[in-house]
């Protein structure tokens, strides 16, 4: 249900996407996750209530650690997962986007 909330927060803010990829169909596996990840210079993580955030210019994550935070149950990257610029989401936060994607 969080991608359904991500993209009514997305449409509801009038933030264009670019593109779109549906999860359920195009897996995302770990090594792909974590190409991804390395191509940002910050990376902020929704966990449940919490949102952390990662500055990977600064913190150099091994692999696993990348792991941990981008992959779910499955194996998978999380969905839903956004990038703005250098910046990579992973997972619905609802006061974090609107802190972070509303710039």
């Amino acid at each position: 249900m969080t991608c359904k909330r991500a993209e009514e927060f997305l449409s509801q803010e009038k933030i264009p996407v670019t593109t779109q990829v549906d999860a359920k169909k195009e897996r995302i596996g770990a090594k792909a996750a974590i190409k991804l990840a390395r191509t940002a210079n910050e990376l902020w993580v929704a966990k449940g209530k919490k949102f952390i955030h990662f500055n990977l210019k600064k913190e150099k994550l091994t692999d696993a650690e990348l792991e941990k935070v981008l992959l779910g149950p499955s194996g998978n990257l999380r969905a839903p997962t956004l990038r703005k610029g250098k910046e990579l989401f992973v997972g619905f936060h609802p006061e974090a986007f609107k802190a972070r994607l509303l710039q």
